[in-house]
């Protein structure tokens, strides 16, 4: 006798019952100089805002500089920043993370400066493996000589990854699936 096999089961919607905590969407303290909001939307394959998702982000500090045991140059001195944010999103699928500018980090080929960027991790119903991408600020130069971003030979495909910029920051939407995709990496 064979049995048939179970339906597989997406992480579903209990993101809210324990991941986020107050200080989440502050990877700088209110009132940082030069602080900058990253606001976007999720929205899923159909067009719909994703009510129940999450985005976090990791970052560099303004010096380019990450506080982790793997920098070799040390954490640098912002006051106040952790590098990390975390933001539900609301019922129109909306979400929002302060922080500051990243500074250039050394490319992974140890030649050359990657541009400015924040890697974003997104989570969702549907989602049986939460989804990675990047976040590249829309008035750097630099963009054009990232490696990561030359990856990405499509021109559209690679504009999902940059956000436009806004009266207090910028604005970076995420697009699950469907027409107008975010690219997002396999990590």
């Amino acid at each position: 006798m064979r049995l048939p096999r179970s339906p597989s089961q997406t992480i579903g919607p209990y993101l809210s019952l324990g991941m986020p905590w107050p200080d989440g969407p502050f990877v700088v303290p209110q009132g940082t100089p030069g602080s900058i909001w990253i606001r976007g939307r999720v929205t899923d394959g159909a067009g719909d805002v994703v009510p129940d998702g999450m985005v976090e982000t990791w970052q560099a500090d303004a010096e380019g500089r990450f506080d982790h045991p793997d920098d070799p140059r040390g954490p640098g001195d912002e006051p106040g920043f952790r590098a990390f944010g975390r933001c539900l999103t609301d019922d129109v699928g909306e979400y929002a993370i302060l922080t500051v500018k990243p500074g250039r980090v050394p490319a992974a080929s140890g030649d050359g400066l990657q541009a400015p960027h924040v890697d974003v991790t997104v989570f969702a119903r549907g989602l049986l493996k939460h989804l990675v991408t990047r976040l590249y600020f829309a008035d750097e130069e630099s963009n054009a000589e990232d490696a990561v971003l030359a990856l990405i030979e499509d021109a559209h495909r690679r504009e999902t990854l940059v956000a436009g910029r806004t009266d207090d920051g910028y604005r970076f939407d995420i697009r699950l699936q469907g027409e107008g995709e975010t690219v997002f990496f396999d990590v």
